[in-house]
């Protein structure tokens, strides 16, 4: 994260909100699934498997969707010219087909589109095959905020642990904001979504091929 440049720190923040946003849709609508925090269904998949079969499967089948979301926006970087942008347009498509088969009631089909599609958004700035910055899951993040507040009392960089803070808070303040959204619109919150997905391209344009 403090590699990059402020335009693109503040792009992944976009994005971890947008994640954010996402994933409290899909968690109310599908009764506690997750579909960026793959760490939080992996433990219900474990504890469904002693307690609750069903629900195992059903966290099995959104880690696959993720997973294949992932392979599907590295292939993007690696086959397009414009790998990030297709990307960014991949995730807007599935988050819009997800909205169309959640307002059909089809709720799980629509979080496995959305676990498809915060897979691939996770590859959106990668670099040469390798992701620098989590964009659905904080867990690394806030250890950095530790990591780096630590250093900063001993010496080290004042405010190094800033923007781990700001991507934090861009997850969770997405995740508020996606589920006032879910509250008022109900299965249609994807739609919006979709349309975020699009303001992070136009967003991405505006990253010079330098600090990509």
């Amino acid at each position: 994260m403090l590699s990059y440049p402020k335009r693109v720190q503040a792009f992944a923040v976009a994005a971890a909100a947008l994640a954010g946003f996402v994933d409290a849709v899909a968690f109310i609508q599908s009764g506690g699934f997750f579909v960026s925090f793959m760490s939080g269904n992996s433990t219900r998949m474990a504890v469904g498997f002693v307690q609750n079969p069903g629900a195992a499967w059903t966290a099995l089948a959104l880690i696959a969707a993720f997973v294949v979301g992932v392979a599907a926006g590295s292939a993007l970087n690696r086959w397009r010219a414009r790998g990030r942008l297709a990307v960014i347009v991949t995730v807007s498509a599935l988050l819009f087909a997800a909205a169309c088969v959640s307002v059909a009631g089809l709720a799980f089909p629509a979080a496995l589109l959305s676990a498809l599609s915060m897979g691939a958004l996770n590859m959106v700035l990668e670099e040469n095959g390798e992701t620098r910055v989590a964009l659905t899951y904080m867990t690394g993040a806030l250890v950095k905020i530790g990591q780096k507040a630590s250093q900063a009392l001993f010496g080290g960089p004042r405010w190094a642990w800033l923007p781990y803070l700001l991507l934090w808070l861009g997850l969770a303040g997405g995740a508020v904001i996606g589920a006032l959204t879910f509250q008022t619109l109900g299965a249609a919150a994807l739609l919006i979504a979709s349309a975020l997905a699009l303001i992070l391209g136009l967003m991405l344009r505006r990253v010079t091929p330098s600090d990509r």
